[in-house]
């Protein structure tokens, strides 16, 4: 045989599960269709934000966590429902128990370290049991993504276990109880820089043969006719007309079709996890490259019509909900509303590229996270972004708005009567709005407090109607839709094997990450908590490479 193991492709999964074969001692071709500047995939690209529970990180912020309320909040978010959900709810528990656990004491020992100040993503908003965070459980990775990634990407480089093969296209896959065998197209030499779409021209072809191959290459979100096959329609609508992608052209979902051709069998594909806060690149990497917005509560969120979404579709609350609601209407984009004051203090961009302070371990940077005013990386889409408009009026504002929308749908006399209701309610100092209650309630974390929500304020200037008040000219942002994440995936055991639609494992077939739904072919069920894909990646690549490991002879 050529290997004791075969992984298919090279991101975070695959890195992980390499590692660990790799430590065990087996020998591990790792196979990737894209050149070596692309090692680590997505995760390069992630803000670097981990799923933890109960850490030091929260402890020193008052924040009081453990595992029965992540527990909770996983299933209140997952609803798993279908007969299908048996191992994504087994993979769901063991990957909370890993994340109350020694995950952060893993990575720690790898050199992994943590923004002090911990974030509270996907806040839901909704009575218990329902989805959300209870508690800020989202950590930031020093370095963000290529922070997460440099330990693996480095033990698998230096390690004498692991021969790497870039420019490998796996197209197909046979396996029985002698082994496993890949086969595909060597593909053309190239120097495109990281996360551009690479030349597909084939210069030969191989086979490749070991007792055990790990799929560790699943998504769909760059391949925009099968996000639009599997759109669930379980939300009663269409797939959106137009949509922006937040991942590379690489993440096409090919190795689920060849996974499932070999006999595995592939759950949950109407699952996904797409963000309705996405914003066109003004430097586009790949394709249709799209950047999210990671928000703060305060701004208005309204439909393309001009209708607030209704509670509890806040910014930051519920982000499939609203991508739901949004697209049941028919749209496939909406507006925030604001002004430029809310702008510098709630709005962050995920992305390494998009935190040059935290990616680059810069201090000096970090320290204007707390300074009035955006962001480098927010500013330049201030400055250049196609979708943020600025004016000093809400009539210039509804008008430049309907000229990027190319259709005259907000009225800016029904523009301006929902911004001064919400003025009345801010300025009543307590309020009925559920929305202002919710910002209230975020100022009580400290983290918020600090650089993530801004103080209460008027938009509008009480003595001239209609004109932007002291936070600085109105905003408008127009938000598309933005692919991200594939939630169904392969079907696997607690040891990572694929499992045939018989539910009998695959011989010699493991599945690892986003290719595995993250754990059991959706571990997540129908809604994520966010920080939870980084980890997933992290705990199927280790669990599989540790099983694995321990199954070879």
């Amino acid at each position: 045989m050529d290997a004791d193991v075969i992984v298919v492709g090279a991101g975070l999964s695959g890195l992980v599960a390499t590692a660990e074969l790799a430590e065990a001692g087996k020998s591990v071709l790792l196979l990737d269709a894209e050149p070596i500047q692309s090692l680590g995939g997505q995760a390069h690209w992630s803000f670097g934000g981990l799923f933890l529970v109960d850490t030091p990180e929260q402890r020193r912020l008052g924040v009081k966590d453990c595992e029965e309320l992540a527990l909770a909040d996983w299933y209140g978010s997952a609803h798993f429902d279908r007969t299908e959900d048996f191992w994504p709810r087994k993979w769901a528990e063991s990957f909370v128990h890993f994340a109350s656990g020694d995950a952060r004491s893993w990575l720690h020992q790898l050199g992994v370290r943590w923004f002090p100040l911990v974030q509270w993503a996907e806040r839901g908003g909704y009575t218990t049991p329902g989805h959300g965070n209870s508690v800020p459980r989202f950590h930031v990775t020093w370095g963000t993504g290529p922070g997460i990634v440099e330990p693996f990407a480095n033990q698998v480089l230096a390690s004498p276990q692991v021969r790497l093969r870039n420019r490998h296209r796996v197209t197909g896959l046979t396996a029985d109880a002698t082994g496993a065998t890949v086969t595909g197209s060597v593909l053309a030499p190239t120097d495109a820089p990281r996360g551009v779409k690479t030349d597909r021209t084939e210069i030969g072809e191989f086979s490749f043969t070991a007792q055990a191959v790990v799929i560790a290459a699943g998504g769909i979100g760059g391949n925009l006719e099968l996000v639009r096959k599997n759109w669930p329609r379980h939300w009663g609508g269409e797939p959106p007309e137009s949509m922006i992608i937040g991942v590379p052209d690489f993440v096409d979902g090919s190795m689920l079709g060849v996974a499932e051709a070999a006999g595995g069998r592939v759950i949950n594909p109407d699952r996904m996890w797409h963000y309705p806060e996405g914003i066109v690149n003004h430097s586009p990497i790949w394709t249709k490259h799209g950047i999210r917005i990671l928000p703060g509560p305060s701004s208005l969120w309204l439909d393309a019509e001009g209708r607030r979404l209704p509670a509890p579709l806040f910014p930051g609350f519920d982000a499939l909900g609203a991508l739901q609601k949004i697209t049941t209407g028919g749209y496939d984009y909406s507006w925030f509303v604001t002004d430029v004051e809310t702008v510098g203090k709630e709005f962050a961009l995920s992305g390494s590229e998009q935190n040059a302070d935290l990616t680059g371990k810069n201090l000096r940077l970090l320290a204007g996270r707390v300074a009035p005013g955006p962001t480098p990386e927010v500013q330049s889409f201030l400055d250049h972004g196609v979708d943020f408009l600025s004016a000093q009026t809400v009539t210039e504002l509804a008008a430049k708005m309907n000229q990027l929308a190319g259709r005259p749908r907000i009225d800016p006399e029904g523009l301006q009567q929902t911004i001064e209701l919400h003025d009345l309610q801010i300025g009543s100092g307590l309020g009925k709005d559920p929305q202002v209650t919710a910002i209230a309630a975020a100022r009580r974390f400290v983290v918020d407090r600090l650089m993530r929500v801004a103080p209460p304020h008027t938009l509008l200037d009480k003595k001239h109607p209609g004109r932007a008040g002291t936070g600085g000219p109105l905003v408008a942002v127009r938000l598309h839709i933005l692919t991200r994440k594939t939630l169904g995936g392969l079907e696997t055991d607690l040891d990572g094997r694929v499992l045939r639609p018989g539910g009998e494992p695959l011989p010699g077939v493991y599945a690892v990450g986003e290719a595995a739904g993250f754990g059991g072919g959706g571990m997540h069920g129908y809604r994520a908590l966010e920080g939870t894909f980084l980890g997933g990646c992290l705990f199927s690549g280790r669990t599989v490479g540790r099983s694995l490991a321990g199954a070879l002879a």
